[in-house]
């Protein structure tokens, strides 16, 4: 096979924001952008992952203000805990950086200079949400409220996760400070805008040159490129922790701004460490072009593909070789949930697992594509014991120690083609590295796995080792072939499962450098007595790990005052099934709808009613003194004790019911049908009230 050609290739993943700690749906993204440059390197490629702490904003100076330090003190402390959690996952950036530093303060002066000359940036006075209880204008995700566009509530100020649409945070309806609870007033700033319709005919043929999945190039044209491009604002008046614009005293650079320009700041730090021209890297005209490839969740797509590249296209920089785009985590089949336990920090997941089979399960799952993937523990536990454990390392750990004595046989045996098969497999294995497409790579290598397994079981060691000195040759050669096929998988799989490659290194062979070493087998080399390499995953820790999370939740609940988080995920697809099994009721009047009292209600008390199958005894506050006694059809799919001190929406002039189990004073509002298992309890918007009526 002949060499590749060396590519220079600069890797980038989002920065992450220094106002929290790495959990589990971040290191998706991470550990398949450390994946894709360990092959990178291995195929001998010139390749730096370059990243960086995202540190401005309002975020940053709420907390800091609150915990009673400077920003500075706050994400340096952040710096070392991420550093640490990175580490652990063994995820290697070759440099690491922040974006409030010198190099990014000036090189956001370069961008800014470039959009100034192109006549991109006007200044016009705004409509701004400012929290008079905090004392700060809010920035776009410190308000939340109901889309202007789709009507979904609960939405942040910038982007609704549902529909995609992008707005500013006066547009939100009845929007709410999540700083202070409160009703934010609307007051008039000057701001500072780019206004990136100008490059409009440039964004409409970038978008669609091969950079972008076909999906993310379609979403773009459907929902944003089919018509005029609205500015984008980038300034953000005082208080705000960030660099304040040269030509504009009293304005700051939106978060967004200088957030991705950490990634020009990070290559300049690199170069000027180890001795490299920033210019090669990021100027068009600095030779042979290097490739540029950053990887993201889909949440920041709008931000990577039409602002980012508008900047650069406007400083005269490289573009995007490939934005490569990744979907949500979910846990269990189910959002992130600090309540279920299942918001798992990283530091949770190594005190008690393995660090080395996260990373092969999400390999596992990641096609490549911007589906969101699950990480459902028990299968987790499976899968890794069964392919890390059961295939690759048994495959070692039953024929090694029949070498540590003569070392490999001097010529390679007949291993009836299993060796060169998988040889001849690596090109489309490194194809599927190269696509992104690892959950293609891995089902490869456990392939070569079955038939490497196949021929140790048919081939029986065991009984050779019984069988005296006759069979000692034998012996030599059938665990020859064992272990240079467990050492060709830990190559293919050296990518995804770095320290074990180092082992299998130290076991036979010496340090795995290049990806040609799955071609050619070892014979007539040593072999190290043999260790473990990897353990079982057993069901105990996987339960503590949920445990920890629960408890981490409650720690953070008592000493922050606020509440359990949720991690977004995409929506479902709506496939109308719901509605074709249950069709629109005949229309009714206003005055018939009138007549219903829909209220806001707290459940301060949830019981199960042993007699029922499928009833739940709740006790709703309506406000004050006003308490009403309800049963519920929800029994099986709620946990009572997860259920107090939810608000829901109830039918409030609902005739009482009298039921042997006591008189119900009213409904509940849920929903449920076809289309997906279970009842769905309705959640008014944050900031409501028990006692408010729906209108």
């Amino acid at each position: 096979m002949p060499p590749p050609r060396q590519r220079r290739i600069l890797v980038t993943s989002a920065l992450p924001y220094a106002n929290g700690h790495i959990h589990l749906g971040h290191l998706v993204e991470y550990i398949q952008t450390d994946i894709f440059v360990r092959f990178q390197k291995l195929r001998g490629h010139e390749c730096i992952y370059l990243c960086a702490d995202d540190t401005h904003g309002t975020a940053i100076m709420i907390r800091a203000r609150a915990e009673g330090r400077s920003e500075r003190e706050l994400i340096a402390e952040m710096r070392q805990a991420h550093l640490a959690d990175f580490a652990g996952f063994q995820v290697a950036f070759d440099h690491y950086g922040s974006t409030d530093n010198p190099a990014n303060r000036r090189l956001c002066g370069e961008v800014w200079e470039s959009l100034r000359q192109r006549g991109l940036v006007v200044s016009r006075e705004v409509q701004q949400l400012f929290d008079a209880t905090a004392g700060t204008f809010l920035a776009d995700r410190f308000v939340k409220g109901t889309c202007p566009r789709c009507r979904t509530a609960d939405q942040y100020g910038d982007t609704c996760e549902q529909c995609g649409a992008t707005y500013a945070p006066a547009d939100l309806i009845d929007p709410v400070s999540t700083l202070s609870g409160s009703r934010p007033e609307v007051r008039s700033a000057e701001h500072l805008f780019v206004t990136i319709e100008q490059l409009h005919e440039f964004l409409a043929a970038w978008t669609t040159s091969g950079s972008l999945d076909p999906r993310i190039a379609n979403y773009l044209a459907g929902h944003f490129l089919g018509e005029p491009l609205r500015d984008w604002d980038v300034s953000r008046p005082a208080p705000y922790f960030g660099f304040e614009i040269p030509d504009a005293p009293g304005h700051y650079w939106y978060v967004w701004f200088d957030a991705p320009i950490g990634y020009l700041a990070a290559t300049a730090e690199w170069c000027e460490a180890h001795g490299g021209s920033f210019d090669s890297w990021w100027r068009r005209d600095g030779g042979t072009p290097a490739e540029i490839h950053h990887f993201i969740g889909k949440d920041i797509v709008y931000f990577h593909t039409l602002f980012w590249p508008a900047m650069l296209e406007a400083a005269g920089l490289a573009l995007p070789t490939k934005v490569r785009v990744h979907g949500f985590l979910t846990v269990n089949g189910q959002k992130m949930s600090k309540s279920r336990g299942t918001f798992l920090l990283a530091r949770t997941w190594l005190d008690h697992l393995d660090p080395a089979a996260l990373r092969y399960y999400y390999a596992a799952k990641l096609s490549g594509g911007i589906d969101d993937i699950d990480l459902n523990l028990d299968e987790f536990m499976t899968k890794v014991n069964s392919d890390l454990v059961g295939k690759v390392v048994n495959l070692a750990s039953r024929t090694a120690r029949w070498l540590e004595a003569t070392g490999l046989a001097e010529t390679y045996p007949e291993d009836a083609g299993l060796f060169a098969q998988a040889a001849a497999e690596s090109v489309g294995i490194a194809d599927a590295y190269e696509e992104g497409d690892f959950a293609r790579a891995m089902r490869a290598v456990m392939l070569a796995a079955d038939r490497a397994n196949a021929y140790v079981d048919a081939e029986q060691p065991w009984k050779l080792a019984k069988a005296g000195p006759d069979a000692a040759g034998r012996l030599r050669d059938v665990a020859t072939v064992a272990l240079n096929l467990f050492r060709q998988i830990a190559v293919h799989l050296a990518p995804v499962l770095p320290e074990l490659a180092e082992q299998a290194g130290r076991l036979v062979g010496g340090p795995i450098r290049s990806w040609d070493e799955a071609q050619t087998p070892l014979a007539g080399v040593p072999v190290a007595a043999f260790t473990p390499l990897m353990k079982r995953v057993e069901p105990a820790q996987t339960e503590a790990v949920i445990a920890a999370s629960k408890q981490d939740a409650v720690t953070d609940k008592n000493t922050s005052g606020g509440s359990t988080m949720e991690i977004p995920a995409t929506a479902p697809a709506d496939t109308g099934e719901p509605l074709a099994a249950e069709p629109l009721a005949a229309t009714c009047t206003i005055d018939d709808f009138a007549k219903i009292d829909l209220r806001i209600a707290r459940i301060v008390a949830a019981e199960e009613v042993p007699e029922a199958k499928k009833l739940l005894k709740l006790t709703v506050s309506l406000g004050g003194d006003a308490t009403r006694t309800v049963f519920a059809g929800i029994k099986g799919f709620h946990d009572p004790a997860a259920l107090v001190g939810r608000l829901v929406v109830v039918v409030a002039n609902l005739a009482p019911r009298q039921m042997k189990f006591g008189l119900s004073e009213g409904m509940v509002v849920a929903a449920s049908g076809a289309g997906a298992p279970g009842v769905y309890l309705l959640s008014p918007d944050s900031g409501a009230l028990p006692g408010m009526r729906l209108h």
